[in-house]
C-alpha cells in the first residue's frame, strides 16, 4: 500500500505544538575543537569587535575565566578606556543601587543606617557592633546624662540601630 503525502495534523485539537515542523531543527555546535556540544553562549573575539565565538557552557566559562579586556593596558590607558565606553553607553548604572554605598551587598538599607549610628564602616564585623554599641551606651546613658534630652535621643537611637542588626544577625544565622 503506498504512503498517503497527506497530512492529518490540520483540525482541532492540534497533536503538536503550532510552529513544529516536522523537520531538524539546526544547533550551532561549539566552536572549541573537537567538541559536538550546543554552542548556544557568545563571546567576543577581541574587544569591540562584533565577530562572536559561540561555546558551549563549559568552553565558555573557560574562555571567561582567561579573557582580560585590558590586557596590554597600564592601569591609566584602561581606566580611560573604560569610561570613554562607559560614555558612550546608552545604558547608566541602576538608580536602585546608588543607596547602598560602601559595603559587600550583603547589608540591607536599615542595618547600613544602623552602623552608621554607630559610628561604624560598613563592613564592621560583629565583634566591632558590640564593642561600639556597648561605647555609646555608656556615653550615652540617661542615667550618666540626667536631664540631658539630646543625649537621651541618642542613646534610644544607638539601642534601636543595635536591635536592627542583631535581628539581621539572627536571620542570617537561621539561614545557615
Amino acid at each position: 500500500m503506498a504512503r498517503s503525502s497527506r497530512s492529518y495534523d490540520w483540525g482541532f485539537p492540534r497533536w503538536r505544538e503550532y510552529g513544529a515542523g516536522g523537520g531538524a531543527a539546526r544547533v550551532r555546535t561549539c566552536d572549541r575543537e573537537g567538541c559536538d556540544a550546543p554552542g548556544d553562549r557568545p563571546a567576543p573575539k577581541s574587544p569591540n569587535n562584533p565577530e562572536r565565538w559561540w561555546f558551549c557552557e563549559a568552553h565558555a566559562a573557560e574562555y571567561n575565566k582567561g579573557w582580560d579586556y585590558f590586557r596590554g593596558l597600564s592601569a591609566e590607558e584602561a581606566a580611560a578606556r573604560e569610561q570613554a565606553e562607559r560614555g558612550e553607553s546608552a545604558y547608566s548604572r541602576s538608580a536602585q543601587w546608588s543607596w547602598s554605598g560602601e559595603g559587600d551587598g550583603s547589608r540591607s538599607r536599615a542595618e547600613l543606617d544602623a552602623l552608621k549610628a554607630l559610628e561604624l564602616d560598613a563592613d564592621a564585623d560583629e565583634a566591632a557592633i558590640k564593642a561600639a554599641h556597648r561605647r555609646l551606651v555608656k556615653q550615652h546613658h540617661p542615667d550618666r546624662n540626667q536631664g540631658d534630652e539630646a543625649a537621651a535621643k541618642r542613646f534610644h537611637a544607638v539601642q534601636a540601630a543595635y536591635e536592627v542588626l542583631q535581628r539581621a544577625a539572627e536571620r542570617r544565622a537561621a539561614l545557615r
